[in-house]
């Protein structure tokens, strides 16, 4: 059984940084033999830069999940001990998650993939992300 995760890189847990939630269920699917062969434990864009923001290392943050497997708020507790937490970081972090755009062949892709225009007035990462997502779900989970 291979899980499409569903949670928004929009979505902050009480720490307040963007696109954790996300990363923790990644890892954590992934530590569980159950992530979707689409998507990576930690791959290079927002999953780096949530690591990055937080100061923590990709394989330590991956190991420490794998072994652990921990819920929502063990992770948060273990980045803020094992990390360099700076809330000045976050919240540009949080900006750069908010403000970045896919390129015009990744939106329209997107677009065209889950039925919608390419002029749907939708731009940012974020939204186009959380449309992807929940068209894979529904693709592989309740369609069939």
């Amino acid at each position: 059984m291979s899980i499409i995760p569903t949670i928004s890189s929009g979505t902050a847990g009480p720490l307040g940084v963007q696109h954790l939630p996300r990363l923790w269920q990644k890892a954590s699917l992934d530590a569980a033999g159950k992530l979707h062969s689409d998507y990576p434990a930690a791959g290079a864009g927002f999953d780096q830069m949530t690591l990055d923001a937080l100061g923590i290392e990709r394989q330590a943050f991956l190991d420490y999940v794998s072994a652990e497997k921990p819920n929502y708020v063990a992770c948060e507790a273990w980045c803020q001990a094992n990390g360099n937490f700076d809330a000045d970081k976050v919240a540009a972090h949080n900006a750069a998650v908010n403000g970045y755009n896919h390129d015009d062949d990744t939106r329209n892709g997107i677009l065209s993939a889950v039925g919608l225009a390419a002029d749907a007035g939708i731009l940012d990462a974020v939204n186009l992300n959380n449309l992807e997502d929940w068209n894979d779900f529904h693709g592989s989970e309740i369609a069939g």
